[in-house]
């Protein structure tokens, strides 16, 4: 990891500006597929035309980006958690929407959006106050089981979705994103500085320019769409107000609270940055914001977007300003539809290739989050055994839970909310509910948990860090701690 330089913390340095750009670009192309993909599955299932598809899919990428924006610089005392979080349509979503468009229709979907904002705001600092119920145990399971859950879409996006179809799992597909894969490992490897976390994007390139021989790019829709596309607010007429709709969505806000909860610390401790109680706060809040706007721009819920948490891992670029720039690309792509189709074309072997990468990145983050846990003389592997079946079903066995009432299948059919709820209630019966003693300790301002300098280069000052691996060395953030300790709330360790 690069070290901070004078007071200032990598976090907080910025970038040159083409840099930015780049490493911007790097995020936006990791995470559009996941963030477009919610709108198209929504569109589908509710039967919606082209034309109305697109028109959410550019108020997606709108609100997505403004979010990311928030997230990344903050505003006051009161908006985003200011760290290099990207925010993306959440999938949690996904299921209350279609069946709430099915059975009410859309004015009643962005009516809950509004209330599920409203009441995000009003609970995101009493529900960061709680944060002491969240420590490695939990955050670790749910972010390994969001990398797991994750794979998946990866591995569809590689070799398609429908098992039936003649192309599915073509053998020149799967070659092509091997050789993306590989491509990425040999640049992380053998690759330093700056060209180092590039590596994600130069597979990226490499992919498109293949896959263009191979004739799978095709870039005729960008002559077709329009120039400026965010749709008039309230698209679909006035919202609705429906207590059931209501009730469902406010439920999806606190699973997306706690699912943003583990990526916020799961970037915290990636930059060396823990974020307190009140970033915590701020955070959530901005999630809640995204209700709001989701509800007027016709857009989705948002939540912290694991690849990202991924990326982050795999650059080494702790610079919250590169997810700024990453926010503007995305309020780019939302307003201006020929530049989303440009992003679209890029074929879906090419970023299943990359998303894989992402996504067995952020299973290896939690893994490694867990081995904070004290296991001796405890029933935390248990636990965690436990936490891990029960939240894979929805991923290996999708229609495990469909003779449930819809309002079961809603909560259990998504193996985030699943696990979320099931290590959560095993974590207070084994482990209760005390908060742990405060470390009286003062701590150092904006001072990253100390690590052993890499014993080659010096690291550059530019909020990227050097490629040649750190040691693993035991350090604060990786010290092992009880199972009721959450390491996000304590002080940095001074250096």
């Amino acid at each position: 990891m690069s070290h901070a330089v004078g007071n200032k913390h990598p976090v907080d340095q910025m970038l040159p500006v083409g840099r930015l750009a780049v490493l911007g670009l790097q995020h936006v192309l990791v995470m559009y597929a996941g963030c477009v993909a919610v709108p198209l599955i929504v569109g589908g299932a509710l039967k919606l035309d082209a034309t109305t598809i697109a028109i959410l899919v550019n108020a997606d990428l709108f609100v997505a980006g403004v979010i990311t924006i928030i997230q990344s610089l903050g505003v006051g005392r009161i908006l985003g958690v200011r760290l290099p979080v990207v925010a993306g349509a959440t999938f949690a979503a996904l299921n209350p929407m279609i069946l709430i468009g099915a059975k009410y229709g859309l004015p009643a979907v962005y009516g809950a959006f509004l209330a599920a904002g409203v009441f995000g705001l009003l609970v995101a600092r009493p529900f960061a106050k709680i944060i002491h119920l969240f420590p490695p145990l939990v955050t670790g399971t749910v972010i390994t089981v969001i990398g797991l859950s994750l794979i998946d879409a990866g591995a569809g996006l590689i070799a398609g979705t429908n098992e039936d179809a003649p192309g599915y799992g073509a053998l020149d597909k799967l070659a092509l994103a091997a050789a993306i894969i590989l491509l990425i490992i040999l640049v992380n490897r053998f690759a330093r500085g700056f060209l180092a976390s590039l590596s994600v994007l130069i597979g990226l390139i490499f992919g498109v320019i293949v896959a263009a021989l191979m004739g799978l790019v095709d870039f005729s829709g960008v002559g077709e769409a329009s120039w400026f596309g965010l749709a008039r607010p309230f698209y679909f007429g006035p919202p609705e107000f429906q207590a059931a709709a209501i009730v469902s969505m406010c439920t999806v806000m606190l699973i997306i609270y706690v699912e943003s909860t583990a990526d916020m610390l799961a970037v915290g401790e990636a930059v060396g940055r823990r974020p307190s109680e009140n970033d915590i706060a701020r955070g959530l809040a901005a999630d809640g914001l995204s209700g709001i706007l989701a509800g007027v721009f016709n857009s989705f819920l948002d939540t912290a977007f694991a690849q990202n948490v991924g990326l982050v891992q795999v650059t080494r670029v702790r610079s919250r300003f590169v997810v700024t720039a990453a926010g503007v690309i995305l309020v780019l792509l939302g307003l201006i539809p020929k530049l989303g189709e440009i992003i679209a074309a890029v074929p879906g072997p090419v970023i299943g290739a990359a998303a894989l990468v992402m996504f067995a990145t952020v299973t290896a983050v939690g893994i490694r989050s867990l081995r904070r846990v004290e296991f001796d003389g405890t029933n935390n592997l248990l636990i965690i055994a436990v936490s891990i079946g029960v939240g894979m079903i929805p991923v290996v066995a999708p229609a495990f839970y469909t003779r449930m009432p819809d309002e079961l299948e809603i909560i259990f059919g998504s193996s985030i909310t699943t696990t979320v709820i099931v290590v959560f209630l095993l974590n207070l019966l084994f482990n209760g509910w005390s908060r742990p003693t405060p470390d009286t300790t003062p701590p150092a301002p904006d001072s990253p948990a100390p690590v052993s300098p890499a014993p080659t280069s010096p690291a550059p000052t530019d909020g990227t860090a050097q490629a040649d691996p750190v040691p693993d060395a035991p350090s604060a953030a990786e010290t092992p701690e009880p199972a009721g300790t959450p390491a996000a709330t304590e002080p940095p360790a001074k250096p």
